[in-house]
């Protein structure tokens, strides 16, 4: 069914979106000029996501079938992402908006305000992590999306929501779903198998943003972050004397941070706590097509195979 978003307010990342009493005129000249609104005006389906990740999971479900854009940008932080009146005049053709919810995409809510299109949060039916340190302790961690496991809930749920926007292409929406999941799956038989022997003193997981806690928890790896979400205090000196205090005591060889924030504070970690920078690693944005990771498949092996060699000390292949 579908359904409104289950998405929480977290007041201390919302921005105000100041163009939404601006562009209110130029929305409602857009559905008046007989912009499409449906399969009526175009035979396929339009259907836009919160963010370019979850547009590939929909892309590779809805295959063929559906038209898939993506709100924000490669690149772009998800999560204190303003939409612009372009944004806004493109949400008025969607047939349908597909988000992530548990508080990702702050500005959602009022985004959908203006909209008249169904939306689906794709983490439904995810057991959630809490977030155990700083401004957002004891709300549910919003990078669910990392854990293959968790991905096989959001395809399922695409599924769903495309069977129920258009039931005479259900079946290939199902065949499409499965077959994706299966690449999913090896993805998960790939960390499991290469981080199966680590010493329990490897078995430690260091990023700059705690994006990684469902993957660390799919895989039995501990895990510590400077700053739980972007958009918090990043970086501060407590954090770092933290997280350098962590990778000494846990003997950790590599530590991690992700390619939208600055690394400065994690180097500095690396150097106090005696380990190495890895590669960079992917979470809210994939890159361009000729970039690393152009698919979210891409993405996660990516990351898989760069944790892996870190963790390791093997040469790594990303």
């Amino acid at each position: 069914m579908l359904g409104v978003p289950n998405i929480r307010d977290w007041s201390p990342l919302t921005r105000s979106l100041t163009t939404l009493p601006a562009v209110a005129a130029l929305l409602s000249a857009a559905a008046c000029s007989g912009l499409p609104s449906s399969a009526s005006d175009n035979e396929r389906l339009k259907v836009l996501t919160t963010f370019t990740v979850i547009a590939d999971m929909a892309r590779n479900v809805a295959g063929e079938k559906v038209d898939v854009e993506s709100i924000t940008r490669v690149g772009a932080e998800i999560h204190t992402y303003q939409p612009t009146p372009d944004d806004l005049v493109r949400g008025q053709g969607a047939d349908l908006i597909l988000a992530n919810g548990l508080g990702l995409e702050a500005w959602f809510k009022q985004f959908t305000e203006r909209i008249d299109a169904p939306t689906v949060t794709l983490s439904e039916g995810v057991e959630t992590m809490p977030i155990t340190s700083g401004t957002y302790e004891g709300k549910a961690n919003p990078h669910a999306w990392m854990s293959p496991d968790n991905a096989a809930i959001y395809v399922d749920n695409i599924r769903d929501a495309l069977a129920d926007l258009d039931p005479d292409n259900a079946d290939t929406y199902a065949a499409n779903a499965t077959a994706y999941k299966k690449e999913l799956a090896e993805i998960s038989d790939f960390l499991d198998t290469e981080l199966g022997d680590l010493p329990e003193h490897q078995r430690a997981l260091v990023t700059c943003e705690g994006a990684f806690s469902y993957l660390a928890r799919d895989v039995g790896l501990k895990e510590k972050y400077l700053w739980p979400v972007n958009a918090d205090s990043e970086g501060t000196p407590q954090q770092i004397a933290s997280a350098s205090k962590f990778v000494r005591e846990n003997k950790v060889p590599t530590v991690f941070c992700e390619t939208t924030v600055n690394d400065g504070a994690q180097r500095q970690v690396a150097d106090e706590g005696g380990a190495r920078m890895g590669d960079k690693l992917y979470v809210d944005s994939l890159s361009k097509a000729d970039g690393p990771v152009p698919t979210y498949v891409d993405l996660l092996r990516y990351d898989a195979e760069a944790i892996v060699a870190g963790l390791t000390g093997q040469e790594s292949t990303s």
